[in-house]
């Protein structure tokens, strides 16, 4: 099974060498699609210096981006990772066999690069199957034909494209949780307090399980947090 690896970026130039670096360490087969939405940091310089191949996105949002990598991937198999994770070494092959046992699509659990109590009960929360327990920090693989059968992403969300693309992949398919994890930036709680990214977390919930639009949940949001 061949990898498409879509990583879209925006300001990620102190990370996006690291993790292109083991990708290509760990797949050195893959294919790695850096789609950058012109980040003024030098992102798209350090993802090619690295060894990557960066397209532009065609418009802003993360979505759009994750769609337009994968309108440009060659694999089998369409695997979605955020610039700020570090990979688990054995991906791969886990995911090779998980495909194989009948899952189209599935993630990681997480874990945070930080020893802070209260953000090891959010990593231990992502061995349980609810949609609240996912994320894109997770990091996402599907096959190519699911993907294509679900139409991509919902470019309407701004946020939360991730847990809506999820939703629609479990009335579809199985879906798998890999019994390993990758490890997540913490720079949001450092930048916010963990009570602060809480609340903001369990708001945006809320009003997605709400039906409200995306814009307004991505407007509440981030009105309730500081960037990082």
């Amino acid at each position: 099974m061949t990898f498409s690896i879509i990583i879209p970026t925006y300001n990620e130039a102190g990370n996006i060498g690291r993790l292109v670096a083991e990708l290509r360490s760990y797949a050195p087969q893959a294919q790695v699609l850096v789609v950058d939405a012109n980040s003024p940091d030098g992102t798209a310089e350090a993802a090619r210096q690295a060894g990557a191949t960066v397209l532009p996105a065609p418009k802003p949002g993360r979505a759009a981006q994750m769609n337009h990598g994968a309108a440009h991937a060659t694999g089998e198999l369409l695997y979605f990772v955020h610039a700020d994770v570090s990979m688990h070494p054995d991906f791969v092959a886990t995911i090779t066999q998980a495909v194989a046992d009948g899952y189209p699509a599935g993630c990681y659990r997480f874990q945070f690069d930080s020893g802070h109590p209260l953000l090891r009960i959010n990593s231990y929360g992502t061995r349980f199957k609810g949609i609240m327990s996912r994320g894109g920090d997770q990091t996402l693989f599907i096959t190519r034909a699911l993907f294509e059968q679900l139409g991509g992403f919902n470019e309407r969300f701004v946020i939360m494209e991730d847990f809506e693309i999820i939703q629609r992949i479990r009335r579809a398919a199985r879906f798998f949780i890999a019994p390993h994890a990758v490890t997540v930036s913490a720079r949001k709680y450092k930048t916010n307090s963990w009570l602060r990214v809480q609340l903001a977390n369990l708001t945006a919930f809320s009003l997605f399980f709400l039906k409200a639009s995306p814009v307004k949940i991505a407007r509440t949001y981030k009105a309730m947090l500081n960037t990082y």
